[in-house]
């Protein structure tokens, strides 16, 4: 899981956010499907959708299997972790950066601000 947090925070592109928009409430998905469902609210291509699933399997934001259908053998994505987790993550590797970076100051800012 260090490698995926890590990666987490790093910012997502526009489409990347919307590919995993829709990977959430479906699941398990094949690049074609996925494009067909953004297809109508933006200008994109196929090969673009299926470089970035690429990119995030890489990433270790999505996970993904081989299935054997008519034509040969395609990729089946789904995500490495449900919203909740994936936003969580992307807290964490935030908060972790900001008090490597600032050490105490960080951590007395944080106290400060939610302090009850």
């Amino acid at each position: 899981m260090g490698k995926q947090v890590a990666e987490f925070g790093a910012v997502l592109s526009p489409l990347e956010k919307d590919i995993l928009k829709t990977l959430w409430p479906n699941r398990r998905m094949r690049v074609r499907q996925i494009y067909d469902s953004l297809k109508g609210s933006r200008k994109l291509a196929l090969s673009s959708v299926a470089v970035l699933l690429d990119r995030l399997h890489d990433r270790g934001i999505v996970s993904r299997s081989v299935e054997t259908g008519r034509g040969g053998v395609r990729y089946v994505y789904f995500p490495s972790q449900n919203k909740a987790g994936f936003e969580r993550s992307i807290v964490a590797s935030s908060v972790d950066k900001l008090i490597k970076h600032f050490g105490p100051i960080a951590v007395s800012y944080f106290e400060e601000r939610f302090a009850k």
